[in-house]
């Protein structure tokens, strides 16, 4: 048996090296035969496309020059009918023509109108025409509305295009169409690139073009206060930000640039806030929307282990419309890949810390194109051009100029753009420290507005900074102005009307005050800390209650439902499980190389232990199945922490934009089944042939099956709850205490109901009673003395696999649980 037992560790070795350095090359090789369809297709189109602009030139050149022969021709036939005409008539009117240079222009300008007849249009397009020509005239009178052109002219796809894409069913087909779109999209874009008249009128009259759902954010006297300081961090922010346009959030360091992006989008929690949000002019929740708006955090939080488009393609495929044909799909995955400049790189690894993938400045453009391809109607993005060079901001605020032409309303906190780059935004909102507004409005009028009040921007230097570094006290406004930069938010506040707060009324000092400038005065100052005079337990109870009060705020937004107006349905459980179920199984094959080696490890620590346990009939071999519970557990616990302790802020960014949590911890929990099934055969296959024990293979098999799956959902509990480090320490502790707790004879009561708690003390129970029922005829006094002893009963065999197994299902519940309430927001 040890001969066997050695040649089968041989076997299962060179297995496991072939999974090592091979299986990573199944995906590899199937990314490649997709890539070259991919290739082909788009090679394809372009060649359709250059010969039919080709052909279309030859088409215009033959027209050109039949149009010129033709009027060569109807020159020279003009000719000479006008010169027999005029000879006619200078031969009956010689008393009234000296000469035939009199008559020529008059019946040349006859021959004109009669070669060249002019058609006279009908009433209806007279009609279209002059409102056309009026809307134009509008256009350029009013600039302001001009900007806004491009998405409110457009128009729903036709129904019969959507019908053709639904109806395309191969890859080759679906590659054709979507790069097809592509390359008549930018054909569209090229020609209506300086809006001229013609450009205007064939925006106007395309009807190709989908209009995404029109989001307008306005808020009003919006201040949050921090909960557990009474500290503002924004204060009386007022104002709006609007569909197809792109707004800038700017200001030194400490201006709550990001709490003003995450108290918009709804993710701000331990403050508490006043004033109004309101969306599309209703007091509605902007949650009510959280399908249709996409937030892209300042961290990359992007799937390392996953390529660039499988990415992408997730995202679209798990927060587009479920109606949405999968051509429509494609082209939208590939209208992003194209516009973010990810050609050369949608096939490489996104990377990790361990393992290199793709440049820094990459990786952050991917980060902005998963929240690009659900096609969002509001996008809220933070700092999304930090790290990059200008080139690479530049190409980044080109794909997201063309979203705000689709109606996309785009809000994004920009640290210090380049001057090129801040002519590129439409709006402005410069904060100053404190979360206090010194301007709102429009890019084009914020030189103006400072010029107004005596701060100028000096030549050759860049506008954003100047203001910035004015805002951080670096510079003085300006030396012939006495204009103090505590000042600018007050004369913000004046300038519009707003009311002052009591506390800031101090710097207004000498200004020019609206009567409706002034808040009532309540004898209280919001900025002072009202802790102070409390005692330390006071102190401490304050604290506390925060701190609650900020995992019920957590808890509140998770569970809280809200009434879904974004009129999009996006795929169910059922249809995302199988999208998560087919991400986990590429990411698992990509690290095959790990799997194999637990499996290794797992493999040895058979062999080891089968080869110094003794199996003693006195005890039926128990001691060597406690050293079995122990090594399994231990191995098997800290494997399945991987599972969710790798990739909680993937997990935390995609629940919060609505993505199904059950449906990604059941995909999760299904591929390790896998795991669950494979690692008792492994382990067994060294433990069992070097220890040959009585009981059976199988026997021992569904034993070691059960307590893999108990002690993988332990597992899953210990990654949620507890940070990576602490969940070790927890999986390598349990075991050992858990099987020294369930096995200690004693007559305490506490500790006798303590252990029924333990796993072990089942698990030991099964494979002690299956070791039992193979002592027949004079083993049965041995047999019935080991039972007695450990207080087992033959019987109870099903009884110990069900509480193993209640045990698993009853620790993913809680797993689950905790993934739902300890998400971060």
């Amino acid at each position: 048996m040890h001969a066997y037992g050695v040649m089968l560790m041989a076997a299962i070795i060179t297995l496991l090296l072939i999974i090592y350095n091979c299986f990573d090359q199944v995906l590899t090789t199937r990314e490649r035969r997709l890539a070259k369809s991919r290739d082909a297709a788009a090679r394809n189109v372009r060649e359709t496309a250059k010969a039919r602009q080709r052909w279309q030139a030859a088409k215009d050149a033959a027209k050109k020059q039949a149009r010129g022969l033709q009027d060569h021709l109807s020159r020279t036939f003009s000719r000479k009918k006008s010169i027999q005409h005029m000879e006619k008539i200078k031969i009956s009117d010689q008393a009234r023509y000296e000469t035939v240079d009199d008559l020529y222009p008059h019946s040349h300008s006859i021959t004109l109108n009669e070669t060249l007849p002019l058609p006279v249009p009908s009433n209806r397009k007279k009609n279209e025409s002059g409102d056309l020509t009026q809307k134009i005239h509008e256009i350029e009178h009013d600039h302001d509305n001009h900007e806004n052109l491009d998405f409110e002219l457009r128009d729903v796809k036709r129904k019969g295009h959507a019908s053709k894409a639904k109806h395309i069913s191969t890859e080759s087909q679906i590659f054709n169409y979507a790069y097809a779109q592509l390359e008549k999209e930018k054909a569209q874009q090229q020609e209506n690139k300086n809006l001229t008249f013609s450009g205007v009128i064939s925006m106007a009259t395309n009807s190709e073009v989908r209009k995404r759902p029109l989001i307008e954010v306005s808020f009003k006297d919006l201040t949050l206060t921090l909960k557990a300081k009474e500290k503002h961090l924004l204060r009386s922010v007022t104002g709006k930000i609007r569909p197809g346009r792109i707004t800038a959030v700017m200001g030194p360091s400490g201006a709550g640039k990001t709490t003003f992006l995450s108290a918009l989008a709804g993710k701000a929690t331990a403050c508490k806030r006043t004033g109004l949000i309101l969306i599309n002019g209703k007091n509605e929740s902007i949650h009510s929307y959280k399908k249709i708006i996409g937030f892209v955090p300042q961290d990359d939080i992007v799937h390392g282990n996953l390529t660039v488009e499988e990415n992408l393609w997730f995202n679209a495929k798990c927060r587009l419309s479920a109606d949405l044909a999968k051509a429509d799909t494609v082209l939208v995955v590939e209208r992003v890949i194209d516009s973010l400049g990810l050609h050369t790189v949608r096939d490489s690894l996104v990377g990790t810390v361990e393992k290199r993938g793709i440049s820094g400045g990459q990786r952050k453009r991917v980060n902005v194109g998963l929240e690009m391809v659900m096609e969002p109607s509001l996008l809220f993005l933070d700092e999304p051009t930090s790290g990059l060079d200008s080139a690479s901001s530049q190409l980044l605020l080109r794909a997201l100029r063309r979203e705000a032409l689709e109606g996309v309303n785009i809000c994004m906190v920009v640290h210090q753009p380049s001057y090129s780059l801040f002519r590129m935004f439409d709006d402005l909102v410069l904060l100053a420290k404190g979360g206090l507004t010194v301007y709102l409005g429009s890019v084009k009028k914020v030189e103006e507005y400072f010029s107004g009040i005596g701060i100028n921007v000096p030549e050759r230097v860049n506008p954003p900074d100047h203001l910035i570094d004015i805002l951080e006290g670096i510079v003085a406004p300006s030396a012939d102005s006495n204009v103090n930069y505590k000042e600018l938010p007050v004369r913000w506040m004046l300038h519009n009307g707003y009311p002052v707060p009591p506390d800031m009324q101090q710097n207004s000092a000498g200004l020019v005050m609206s009567p409706i400038g002034l808040y009532p005065v309540n004898g209280t100052n919001p900025d002072i800390d009202v802790m102070g005079d409390n005692s330390f337990a006071g102190e401490l109870w304050q604290d506390v209650r925060n701190n609650v009060e900020l995992h019920r705020d957590k808890i509140r937004l998770t569970f809280l439902k809200k009434t879904d107006l974004s009129n999009r349905r996006t795929p169910g459980v059922f249809r995302q499980f199988r999208y998560f179920l087919g991400r986990v199984c590429k990411q698992r094959l990509r690290e095959a190389k790990l799997q194999a080696v637990d499996y290794l490890i797992l493999l040895l620590a058979g062999a080891c232990l089968g080869s110094v346990t003794n199996i003693s009939d006195d005890n039926l071999g128990a001691a060597g199945y406690t050293y079995t519970i122990i090594a399994v557990s231990l191995l098997c616990k800290i494997a399945a922490l991987r599972t969710f302790s790798l990739d909680k802020l993937q997990y935390w960014r995609e629940s919060a934009s609505g993505m199904k949590s059950l449906a990604y911890f059941l995909a999760k929990d299904m591929i390790d089944h896998f795991n669950t099934a494979i690692k008792p055969v492994v382990y067994l296959s060294m433990f069992y042939f070097f220890t040959n024990p009585r009981s059976s293979f199988t026997d021992n098999y569904v034993v070691l099956l059960c307590l893999v799956y108990c002690v993988t959902g332990i597992a899953y509990v210990l990654a949620i709850f507890f940070e990576p480090g602490s969940a070790q320490l927890w999986s390598v502790l349990l075991p050992v205490v858990l099987t020294l707790v369930a096995t200690r004879n004693t007559k305490n009561v506490v500790l006798k109901n303590i252990s029924y708690l333990c796993y072990p003390k089942w698990a030991l129970q099964a494979f002690v009673i299956a070791t039992a029922e193979r002592y027949q005829g004079v083993w049965l006094i041995t047999r019935c003395g080991a039972l007695l002893k450990g207080g087992y009963d033959l019987h109870d065999w099903s009884l110990c696999l069900g509480i193993l197994i209640l045990m698993g299902v009853v620790s993913r519940i809680i797993a689950f649980l905790g993934m739902l309430i300890f998400r971060k927001k």
